[in-house]
């Protein structure tokens, strides 16, 4: 296992010294946003995990190795090449033995961070259920993940081109716990509300910090979704999104869009509908995330330590 997986240097000290650490994809650099934005935003965004008292580990495969945090060199790499793989639990053996460049999807950045002993992860949105899945069947992996993996994903919810309320039914199904902070809806991604009511809410970070202690310790396996809507000043109009969200999944039906590629699709066609100002919102929100995230990080590690 060893063999597989290389800690930064500052990851290496954080866990040397007991700091909390922060788990972070790289798939949303890579497939997530277009250059520069990319590189910046997972700049800042290691910024605030670090300004928040914790270290960020921004997970990648590079070269047969599982990257636990990457150098400035190596975001920018990823932010820059355009044949990244994206990988997620099925592609990641594969992509491993082949020594070729792979970002993580949420579903392998909590397996990384799992093999890591990092219990935090930080991201934008989760996959889900896509709209149409009683014919289609595409569910993201993302799912069965959080039924398995002892990894807490901080998001803004799942991503607004899914059907939300599908996603919620199928984390429930699997034992997966949803809790909202200082919400007690689902956030929709760029909005921060859905019509869908969660069962756990609380506006206090500690409370979430002991939850997951407890449910780890209480040997109940999988992760947990810590769904943190976006700031109100960076959320977006709800009926002019989802108006634009319906558009640009139909498109991606008229050209045949499924699978991994739909969400890049979709993400690429709203940003592009909507004159870049949903990359603005996305920016945001995972900026919101990483506060909040940390924030968590630290106080369950104080608990746990």
């Amino acid at each position: 296992m060893k063999n597989y997986i290389e800690l930064s240097a500052e990851v290496q000290q954080a866990k040397a010294e007991g700091k909390a650490i922060v788990a972070l994809e790289s798939t949303i650099i890579s497939h997530g946003m277009p250059y520069p934005q990319n590189v910046t935003m997972a700049r800042e965004v290691e910024q605030i995990v670090r300004d928040n008292g914790a270290v960020p580990a921004t997970i990648a495969i590079i070269d047969g190795k599982i990257k636990i945090g990457l150098t400035d060199e190596e975001l920018e790499l990823f932010g820059k090449s355009p044949d990244v793989a994206k990988v997620s639990r099925r592609d990641l053996a594969h992509i491993v033995a082949s020594k070729k460049l792979g970002a993580t999807t949420v579903a392998t950045t909590m397996i990384c961070a799992d093999l890591a002993d990092i219990k935090i992860f930080v991201t934008g949105g989760i996959g889900g259920v896509h709209k149409g899945a009683e014919t289609t069947m595409d569910i993201s992996a993302d799912l069965d993940e959080l039924a398995q993996t002892d990894v807490a994903v901080i998001c803004a919810g799942a991503k607004s081109i899914l059907d939300l309320g599908l996603t919620l039914e199928y984390l429930e199904t699997k034992g997966v716990p949803v809790i909202g902070f200082e919400t007690e809806v689902l956030p929709a991604f760029y909005t921060r509300r859905s019509e869908h009511k969660l069962n756990i809410s609380t506006d206090s970070i500690d409370v979430i910090a002991e939850t997951l202690k407890t449910k780890w310790e209480l040997n109940l396996k999988g992760g947990a979704v810590i769904a943190n809507p976006i700031p109100e000043e960076h959320a977006m109009d709800e009926a002019y999104i989802n108006g634009i969200i319906d558009q640009a999944i139909k498109e991606a039906e008229e050209n045949n869009i499924v699978g991994k590629d739909s969400t890049p699709f979709l993400l690429g066609k709203i940003k592009e509908i909507t004159g870049g100002s949903s990359l603005v919102a996305n920016i945001e929100l995972v900026k919101h995330n990483a506060k909040v995230g940390t924030q968590i990080a630290v106080s369950f590690n104080n608990k746990t330590k």
